[in-house]
């Protein structure tokens, strides 16, 4: 996501019938740790994301919510908490 577009509002749900994700074990996306495997286990369900149609709705949902297990929207659990981070030092959605 380009860190100038910013979110106004939660998307409605109704976009996880059109994932990319649907029929995929739910565990890819929820790796523990950081070590090699859990790494490759991320860039796995960022590749699935990748192909998401949905992609833009799922990142938002998870960056709204504040989602902070898991992979979503082609986001891993540090790539959004940096991003959260760099919203604070903004000042943004203060």
């Amino acid at each position: 996501m380009s860190p100038r577009r910013e979110l106004h509002r939660t998307p409605s749900k109704g976009w996880r019938r059109d994932a990319a994700c649907q029929g995929h074990d739910p565990e890819l996306f929820f790796p523990i740790g950081t070590d090699a495997p859990a790494m490759r286990q991320t860039e796995q369900a960022k590749a699935v994301c990748f192909g998401c149609p949905v992609i833009d709705a799922c990142r938002a949902w998870a960056l709204d919510t504040h989602q902070d297990h898991g992979v979503w929207g082609g986001t891993s659990e540090a790539e959004r908490r940096a991003y959260h981070r760099r919203r604070a030092a903004r000042g943004v959605g203060q």
